[in-house]
């Protein structure tokens, strides 16, 4: 199979903001500064370096800024950080940045999904696109495969057991091996690609530069009840997913019951695309977020 690799091109700006209990968020910016300001909650246990769709921010008008989760990358952890803490952070950050609350757009990919989702339901972000990303876990375990429901369920019964043993082991090197092991045919292609690769090695080891407990919080956040409905959601919700995607975590069917349970949701599923969506139709994306009216 012949790919073409996106480009995924450096940040133009880093930086980190302090929140309101001193902590730093570390940042990554592309595209203009005065632009539609998007903020990018990134896939699991990778960094804000990953950014997407970099090639048309210019062209889009667009100021992507991706951040890095407590714990990951070069943000400072937050013990003890629920999903319902992002959003206070979210908009520390925006403030420091100057990039407002009245229009900010916010894209959620993979395990940074539920994260984008609480900003929706705390009603921060103007519009939401949730890429490759799968409903509240606990509320359809039934129908999740196996490796994932002993996930759910050890979260359930001791949260900081589960969270340990997500730790254990974890590293980049192992993240990758897991991904790209179970991953679609046109992933597959994509991994192969020598400059996708190397950003997302990249995003990953940058990701466990404080090692694994960013990652495993994440996880068992992720996986346990999320304190929030997003059957309450009022702004516009656009859903994408790749109609080969083979992952355990999430899939065009997951992403039907999603789809089902937020009011102002909109499905798209892309037909020759695996879970990297965000990478091969990350333009695209962009267009719809910014077109959608605040």
């Amino acid at each position: 199979m012949t790919v073409v690799a996106p480009v995924v091109a450096p940040p133009e700006r880093l930086g980190t903001s302090r929140m309101p209990d001193g902590r730093r968020l570390a940042w990554a910016e592309w595209g203009p500064a005065d632009g539609i300001p998007v903020l990018l909650c990134p896939g699991g246990a990778t960094s804000r370096r990953l950014g997407f769709g970099t090639e048309a921010v210019h062209a889009l008008g667009v100021r992507l800024v991706s951040a890095d989760r407590p714990g990951l990358g070069a943000s400072d952890p937050a013990p003890g950080r629920t999903l319902a803490d992002w959003p206070d952070d979210v908009c520390a950050l925006a403030a420091d940045l100057g990039l407002g609350l009245d229009g900010l757009r916010v894209v959620g990919c993979s395990q940074g999904v539920p994260f984008a989702l609480a900003c929706a339901a705390r009603g921060i972000a103007t519009a939401t696109a949730v890429v490759s990303g799968g409903p509240d876990m606990t509320l359809m375990s039934a129908y999740l495969a196996p490796e994932i429901r002993a996930m759910v369920e050890a979260v359930a019964a001791d949260p900081s057991a589960a969270e340990a043993a997500f730790a254990a082991g974890a590293d980049a090197e192992a993240i990758w091996a897991m991904v790209t092991g179970s991953c679609a045919a046109p992933d597959r292609a994509l991994f192969g690609t020598p400059s996708f690769a190397a950003a997302y090695r990249e995003a990953l080891a940058e990701g466990f530069a404080q090692g694994p407990s960013g990652y495993a919080r994440d996880t068992v956040l992720t996986m346990g009840r999320w304190p929030f409905d997003v059957g309450g959601i009022t702004g516009p919700v656009d859903l994408w997913y790749g109609g080969l995607d083979t992952s355990m975590f999430h899939s065009p069917e997951s992403g039907a019951a999603l789809a089902e349970a937020i009011p102002t949701a909109r499905r798209h599923v892309v037909a020759e695309a695996g879970g990297l969506v965000l990478w091969t139709h990350g333009e695209r994306i962009l267009r719809e977020l910014v077109g959608k009216v605040a």
